[in-house]
């Protein structure tokens, strides 16, 4: 039987310690955060391996280093609104709850936001609001948010999720390349009602479907 306690350290110190995650605040929400109980019981055992957990259906529960560095990218404090879209089973917004004031957690995949409804109750996770709907379309009736979370790799951020940005908001994700089986994190911030963005680090994130960047035409 493996030993999610032991494998939690593991991931601390073999994963995320060395690649620079270092908010003590971040490190210790996910050193207690058992993110076994955000997979089927067929996939527990690989939890806390260094690499993307396909979940089916073309998703897939991030690669915990990229997921840290991400938000600790994201600044997130004590009094934040924050949005996570694509949310899946639940970790990552189990994990920003403990970082921030609430969350809205978007996922358009019933079976998914219904398991993470159960699994956030059953942990006692009180400060999280399901929303099921089409992701690319954000959450705007809970707007604006201090901070996004895009929780998988995308073509190109919708304009929709950025306006939902607050002023000095941040939004972090994963930008993917359709020619390279690599991806680049970025962070985007809103100032003066304009939303800019800078590369973080390449990462191996899995797309998610539905964020295709729309063609461009020449004439």
């Amino acid at each position: 039987m493996t030993d999610f306690a032991l494998a939690r350290r593991n991931m601390i110190d073999g994963q995320l310690r060395p690649n620079r995650v270092t908010n003590s605040v971040l490190l210790t929400a996910m050193a207690d955060l058992p993110r076994e109980r955000f997979l089927p019981d067929g996939l527990k055992s690989v939890a806390y391996a260094d690499d993307d957990v396909p979940l089916g259906g073309g998703r897939f529960l991030m690669e915990p280093m990229v997921l840290a560095r991400l938000v600790q990218t994201l600044q997130p404090a004590a009094d934040d609104k924050a949005l996570v879209v694509a949310s899946g089973r639940g970790y990552g917004a189990a994990l920003l709850s403990r970082l921030v004031k609430n969350v809205v957690a978007l996922e358009s995949d019933r079976a998914m936001a219904d398991s993470a409804e159960q699994t956030l109750k059953a942990l006692n996770i009180d400060n999280v609001r399901q929303v099921i709907g089409p992701m690319e379309a954000g959450v705007p009736d809970s707007a604006p948010y201090d901070v996004v979370l895009i929780e998988g790799a995308v073509q190109e951020v919708p304009p929709s999720i950025l306006d939902q940005l607050a002023e000095g908001g941040r939004l972090a994700t994963v930008v993917s390349k359709p020619s390279s089986p690599l991806g680049v994190a970025q962070l985007m911030v809103r100032e003066g009602g304009v939303a800019s963005g800078r590369p973080l680090f390449d990462a191996g994130t899995r797309a998610l479907p539905g964020f295709v960047r729309p063609p461009r035409f020449s004439f």
